[in-house]
Parts: C-alpha cells; structure tokens; sequence
C-alpha cells in the first residue's frame, strides 16, 4: 500500500491528477493493463512512459482479439 501511494504522489509531482495519479499507480502495482475513456490520460501515460499497457476500451478488445 505504501508502495502504491509513493507512485501516486510521484505521479501528481508529474502533473497527474490525484485520482489518476491512484489508479494509474494502482494499475502499475498490479501489474494491470489501464482502461480509460480519457483520451489526456492516455496521452499523458504514453508521454510518461507508464510501466503498464494503457488504452481506452476498443483498444483493449483489438488488444485482446476481442469481438
């Protein structure tokens, strides 16, 4: 938990809000793939090289042969 909230903040340091900032951690922790509608957020977790496949929802279904 501690770990999650010390990638939050650095998160916020990179101009992140502060709920991004914690899910985007959470997601990085996890080791999950991020899933948002937020076309910005996407952008800025490319920009800043987030550690976790990032992508909004049809993404993901291309991603995952989804039909």
């Amino acid at each position: 938990m501690q770990e999650t909230r010390k990638r939050a903040e650095q998160l916020v340091k990179l101009g992140f809000g502060i709920a991004d900032a914690a899910h985007v951690a959470y997601a990085e922790i996890s080791r999950a793939d991020f899933i948002t509608c937020d076309d910005k957020l996407i952008k800025k977790c490319h920009r800043h090289n987030i550690d976790v496949w990032c992508g909004d929802p049809i993404q993901f279904c291309v991603k995952e042969e989804l039909r």
